[in-house]
């Protein structure tokens, strides 16, 4: 017992001597599942653990009993303990062998259908190493906790241990630290071993969706040679996994389940699953397209999504596979957004009535970054969705990358030995099986979704497989993996292998499966789908009539002003605290300056108005979803959505008491992430066209770490897949000295994905603009995104400040001209900017009291406000110079993305010049005296120079 891991256990403890093996299996198991030993030993066992808890306690009989035999080593206590020293050895060697079958016979288990995969020698799974030999095998031992009969013989219990740890899936769960959990899985795994997996139905049911597999991917084989489908053979048995997700979820009275998934399989799923009809397909493969699909700039036919009613066991599911672009794994948090939606839409607290499931690759899975993020997100607040079905087809390759287990490991691919480790931060069970025994396949699918069901947690079914041809149709992978490949041309197809069996089972005759393949090309050949029917979209009280968000404009009038009475009646209630709570003193001067604001006797800052318009929303029947790293406070302490008590840590957020509802008010400190976080806001706005849903990153150069989803989903979304979307983003903007990373929101970025009217740029500049904009967002009959270069230093600037009468008679100012001062026909020079630096420029040209130079806010730059441009000039008619000023360097900000439409408007007389920083490589200087030399610089040379267009 020298190395035993328990041996401090067992030198501390008074229970020594010959039995002291059989103590350790026992304390061993304590660890596993201390409900599964006796109540006086699990007393022992912790007190033991608690090294300020006296070593001795009163002990049960058990104890007593154990503590006899220690005194007494050499004497056989058989009489009276069943056992001696040797039986107890032995008795302890079965319990390790249990346990460590269940730890790591998966690194046994038969999951590679090409048998590939070398032979691992697990020690610790030989009846040997644990002293146990075969004059053993007949000998009846407890089982322990391994469910079943109480004793069996050592040879069933390895037949049995065998059977569900080491034959066609390898499962991976002992790392969950909740024992309950645990223990629903060892029951559900080892009781089932040698029971029939599934009924002679539901068998032929399986044949036939591995018929329809198969069918589909050699019929566009053969129709459309070399054409990319990114084929699903080798994996066929993705598609029985997912129809018995479809049953288990019409068992459960679930209403919609949400997909989302990549390439590999894709086209199947669409067809075999969601039911898309064949017609549909072949029309895309032969480039025909209606007029509609015509009118947008469209997307492949592997990116496409769908949405559909089906039929399942009498009930009726709405199915979705959400679109998603080439970028692997990004669909995720936008699949769990949706869903979520969904979920608030119902008062589905817990995930009962919506389920999403994600379907992986191998590689991406292990390797892209968002695949963490989403999975972190899954029990954060405003985020769970319930659970989420991982399903990994697991070809063992990436594009040319070999899976570790065929090169050498870890060496290329990734570092650890599954791609499905990552899982192990959330705990979540991790069930492998071999893609070639659909039935274990099938058995295990349901195993994962009951688990989710019972516990609300993730989980994943990884499915071993292969991937018969390359990456794509057109790519040969038998240069980069010939030993693979050579293996893959001569291994039988799964449906092959299924039909074998069942025919040697007697389920199916020989002709059958000729019969079936045959019927399916029929209908195949007809455009017609026979392996699922759909009812088309049937819709329920959930269904959202997205045209309604379509009749609008961007220059739609849309009255977005207040009345004083409702600002003072909602500020009273957002101003009232629970009873006892006490504000931090910085905090309550914001609170007593907002009474003020309110009653019109101080001018209203940022936080006030952003404030007002969330709570004007909701008054008028639109939620609101606020979220992002430091949404509650607000990065520079200026929202104060939620407060804390001073005293004890309370939490009190007054916009969700302004009207009743759990969710119609979502503000959501997030985990530090952007990609996983505002793709689930995506998700969540496409789905929910009357939430007004915020993301704010923390500043706003950190949406780097989105970029993806503005490129592919927040942009291109409409235009590729007519997909709306009233998502806003805020992003703090502004040249305060604070560095490169702390200063650019990166304005150029999302001015140069602007066409099409996809989306606005907004560059507010007072309080009023603000609010007028947040209200203008669910107010108006249009769902296009929203990008928002918030403010920092502005947020508490003395002159960016707005009245009362900037809400209640005001409205969105997409250009701001000056109304005092300035004699018109006296200006020679129209300086136009956007920001905080139309601030820098009044106060300067205050000072010299240069009156001859109009300064004009631009407040949307895409749309560009053409009008209010031409308004601007033709106001002032004697100017001469048009000087576009910003802060950001010359080839940043918003020169280079609108000088053309600068130019397109000025008259001849007019001499169009612009003032920027120097073009630089870095955002932003990182020293303060440089930047504020800069600044004075980028000041004065707008009010007197400029370089020529």
């Amino acid at each position: 017992m020298a190395t035993s891991k328990y041996q401090s256990f067992i030198e501390s403890s008074s229970i020594q001597g010959a039995n002291a093996p059989y103590i350790e299996a026992y304390y061993e198991q304590f660890l596993e599942d201390p409900d599964s030993v006796d109540p006086g030993w699990r007393a022992y066992f912790r007190n033991v653990q608690d090294q300020s808890a006296p070593r001795e306690i009163a002990h049960s009989e058990v104890l007593a009993r154990f503590e006899r035999m220690a005194r007494e080593p050499r004497r056989v206590a058989a009489a009276e303990a069943g056992f001696d020293a040797r039986a107890a050895e032995k008795q302890a060697g079965v319990l390790r062998l249990i346990n460590y079958y269940r730890v790591r016979g998966h690194q046994v288990a038969k999951l590679d259908p090409l048998g590939l995969a070398p032979v691992e020698v697990v020690r610790d799974l030989d009846p040997a190493f644990h002293g146990l030999g075969p004059e053993d095998f007949d000998t009846v031992f407890n089982t322990g906790s391994l469910a079943g009969p109480d004793r069996l013989p050592l040879k069933d219990i390895i037949k049995l241990l065998k059977a569900v740890y080491t034959d066609t899936i390898g499962a991976e769960y002992m790392y969950i630290t909740e024992t309950a959990q645990k223990r629903w899985i060892q029951q559900r795994l080892e009781t089932t071993a040698f029971q029939p997996k599934l009924t002679p139905d539901r068998k032929k049911e399986v044949f036939k969706q591995l018929v329809a597999a198969e069918g589909l991917e050699r019929y566009l084989h053969n129709k459309y040679v070399g054409q990319k489908r990114f084929s699903l053979e080798g994996g066929d048995s993705l598609i029985p996994a997912l129809d018995e997700v479809l049953h288990g979820c019409a068992a459960r009275d679930v209403e919609e389940v949400v997909i989302g998934m990549a390439h590999r399989g894709r086209l199947n799923v669409l067809v075999n699953l969601l039911g898309k009809s064949p017609a549909d397909l072949f029309a895309e493969f032969e480039g025909k397209y209606s007029a509609e699909s015509l009118s947008r700039a469209g997307d492949v036919k592997y990116h496409m999504g769908f949405s559909t009613d089906v039929e399942v066991a009498g009930k009726r599911l709405h199915l979705v596979l959400a679109f998603n672009p080439s970028h692997l794994e990004i669909v995720n948090p936008v699949v769990e957004g949706s869903v979520k939606a969904r979920q608030v839409a119902r008062g589905d607290e817990i995930g009962q009535r919506v389920v999403p499931i994600l379907i992986h690759g191998d590689a991406a899975f292990a390797g892209q970054g968002v695949v963490m993020e989403t999975l972190q997100l899954s029990h954060s607040k405003g985020y769970s969705t319930g659970g989420t079905l991982h399903v990994i087809v697991n070809n063992q390759i990436g594009f040319t990358t070999p899976n570790p287990i065929e090169a050498e490991p870890g060496r290329e691919a990734r570092t650890s030995r599954y791609c499905t480790d990552l899982a192990k931060m959330l705990e979540a069970p991790v069930f492998h099986v071999n893609g070639d025994d659909p039935e274990a396949v099938v058995f295990v699918t349901r195993l994962a979704m009951d688990f989710r069901n019972e516990f609300h947690k993730d989980v994943i079914v990884d499915i071993c497989c292969y991937r018969r041809w390359g990456h794509n149709e057109a790519d040969e992978p038998s240069v980069t993996s010939p030993v693979m490949y050579e293996a893959v041309k001569k291994h039988p197809t799964t449906m092959a292998l299924y039909a074998k069996k069942l025919e040697e089972e007697g389920a199916i005759t020989r002709g059958d499966a000729e019969d079936l393949t045959k019927a399916y090309r029929a209908g195949l050949d007809k455009g017609e789908n026979i392996a699922r029917i759909t009812l088309g979209l049937v819709g329920n009280k959930h269904t959202v009539n997205w045209a309604k968000y379509r009749e609008g404009g961007w220059d739609t009038p849309t009255d977005t002003s207040v009345t004083r009475d409702q600002v003072q009646a909602l500020s009273g209630k957002l101003l009232t605290l629970p009873e006892g709570f006490t504000l931090h003193p910085r905090v309550q001067k914001i609170y007593e300056d907002r009474a003020r604001m309110a009653a019109g006797e101080l001018p209203m800052d940022w936080g006030f108005a952003e404030t007002m318009a969330y709570a004007a929303n909701l008054n008028e029947g639109f939620d609101v979803r606020l979220c992002g790293q430091d949404v509650q406070r607000g990065t520079f302490f200026h929202r104060h959505a939620t407060v804390h008590d001073y005293k004890n840590g309370a939490r009190y957020t007054p916009l969700k008491n302004l009207v009743p509802g759990e969710h119609r008010f979502s503000v959501n400190d997030t985990l530090l992430s952007e990609e996983g976080v505002l793709g689930f806001e995506y998700g969540y706005a496409t789905t929910d066209p009357e939430t007004l849903v915020v993301w704010e990153a923390q500043f706003g150069d950190f949406a780097n770490g989105a970029q993806v989803l503005f490129d592919q989903f927040i942009a291109s979304g409409f235009s590729k897949w007519g997909r709306l979307c009233g998502l806003s983003v805020f992003l703090p903007h502004g040249y305060e000295g604070q560095g490169p990373e702390h200063s650019s929101g990166r304005l150029e970025r999302w001015l140069q994905l602007c066409a099409e009217n996809n989306q606005q740029v907004c560059v507010p500049s007072t309080p009023a603009q603000m609010f007028h904009m947040l209200r203008r967002q669910v107010k108006r009959n249009y769902r296009l995104p929203l990008i928002v270069m918030t403010p920092k230093s502005l947020l508490r600037h003395p002159l960016s400040v707005s009245t009362l009468d900037d809400l209640t008679k005001g409205r969105f100012q997409t250009v701001i001209q000056e109304t005092e001062k300035l004699d018109a026909a006296k200006v020679t020079r129209i300086v136009f900017c956007s920001g905080k630096v139309y601030f820098d420029l009044f106060q300067a040209r205050e000072k010299d009291k240069a009156y001859n130079i109009a300064l004009v806010r631009i407040e949307q730059l895409y749309p560009f406000p053409r009008d209010g441009f031409e308004e601007a000039l033709a106001k002032y008619p004697n100017a001469k110079d048009v000087v576009w000023c910003q802060e950001e360097p010359e080839n940043q900000g918003a020169w280079y993305q609108i000088k053309h439409r600068l130019a397109a408007h000025v008259q001849p007389q007019h001499r169009l010049l612009y003032v920027t920083r120097q073009g630089s490589s870095s955002t932003a200087v990182g020293y303060l005296k440089v930047h504020q030399k800069e600044q004075e610089e980028l000041v004065r040379a707008a009010l007197t120079a400029g370089k020529p267009n």
